[in-house]
């Protein structure tokens, strides 16, 4: 008696079986591709979302800073002004201050007899004009003006005589001396007249 064994049936199932599990591990490997892709290009679209996010963040802060740093020269320009003229405001209050002393040292100094016509001030030189009664009073003046503490040493420039001898006008120049050594004065012009 012979047995016959059919394996073919039994191999086609096994077949059939190893081809359904590929078949399920290959669709289950696509789906975890694409699930696996799908969570990348999530991620990445994330990464982007926020890297866009640091970025205006970051821009809106430069042109915030931008803004502060054109405040910050505007202001140092206003301070410049204000420090040029507080400079001016007081070399203005210095010469006002030198002004009253030349005026005052002029009047101590004045001989009796002698008036003062006209007095201009460029810078620290001052040209004085003025009509005494002799000669003798006019080198009284002189001396009065050399002994001044804000007066250099007066160059007389001229002498004559007026009304049939009875007066002298003389003429004269002299330096203002500044207290500490300071620079002269950019106040110009007449600053007295007949007196």
């Amino acid at each position: 008696m012979t047995i016959e064994i059919n394996l073919l049936p039994w191999r086609e199932q096994r077949r059939e079986r190893r081809s359904r599990l590929f078949y399920r591990i290959l669709g289950l490997a696509a789906l975890l591709g694409l699930g696996g892709g799908y969570g990348m290009t999530w991620h990445y679209q994330q990464e982007v979302e926020t890297q866009r996010q640091r970025n205006a963040h970051i821009e809106a802060r430069s042109r915030r800073l931008d803004s502060v740093i054109r405040e910050v020269s505007e202001l140092e320009q206003v301070r410049e002004r204000m420090l040029e003229q507080v400079r001016v405001f007081t070399r203005l209050q210095s010469g006002r201050a030198r002004t009253v002393q030349v005026m005052s040292d002029l009047t101590v100094s004045l001989v009796d007899g002698v008036y003062y016509t006209q007095l201009d001030r460029q810078g620290d030189n001052l040209d004085l004009s003025g009509v005494a009664e002799n000669n003798r009073q006019v080198t009284d003046q002189l001396r009065a003006l050399a002994s001044a503490a804000s007066f250099s040493e007066p160059m007389l420039s001229e002498v004559e005589v007026e009304d049939g001898g009875q007066r002298r006008s003389f003429s004269l120049s002299m330096r203002q001396r500044i207290p500490g050594g300071e620079a002269g004065g950019s106040d110009a012009g007449p600053v007295g007249g007949a007196g």
